[in-house]
């Protein structure tokens, strides 16, 4: 089955405006606030960005969006169209990939800015960590991942994430 890229409906106003304002940013002002951010929490990756600061960078070609979720999450729930994959965790027990930093250079040089995406921004930051520490100098972790965290009523897609801004996805 070949993937499809999914429509979604017309974007709140509220959130609409929002991204036309971070669109309207230029990309050296969204990195420095991420890393002024990040430094005053002292996190040890290049910091955080919104799933619409983290489009308004990929659009303009001036950053690598790397997909850290498993296979099984990229096939069955969606991903972001032309995205390099470099898993954090692999199979059922979700271990930690001993090929993950392999794979991330396979993906993007460590001297590019880097923007890894997960289901909710927990393991990509985990990951971002673990890139830092092995030489990649603009690791930046997409907070809200792919899916948002838990509404609610326990459920993922309505409280943020990639998908919830109206971003580009696609599904098999």
């Amino acid at each position: 089955m070949s993937a499809t890229t999914v429509q979604t409906a017309p974007r709140d106003p509220a959130v609409q405006a929002v991204l036309d304002s971070v669109l309207s940013t230029p990309s050296s002002t969204l990195l420095e606030r991420a890393r002024s951010h990040a430094s005053a929490q002292g996190l040890r990756y290049a910091g955080g960005l919104t799933p619409a600061e983290a489009w308004a960078l990929v659009s303009r070609g001036d950053a690598v969006l790397v997909d850290v979720r498993t296979a099984e999450e990229r096939k069955f729930v969606g991903r972001v169209p032309d995205t390099p994959h470099a898993a954090w965790q692999t199979g059922p027990a979700m271990i930690k990939n001993p090929r993950f930093l392999r794979e991330l250079e396979k993906a993007a040089p460590k001297s590019a800015v880097v923007l890894l995406l997960c289901r909710s921004g927990k393991r990509s930051a985990a990951a971002a960590e673990a890139a830092a520490a092995a030489g990649f100098q603009n690791v930046f972790n997409v907070l809200e991942g792919f899916e948002g965290d838990l509404d609610e009523q326990q459920q993922r897609g309505e409280a943020g994430g990639w998908r919830r801004w109206g971003l580009p996805w696609q599904q098999d």
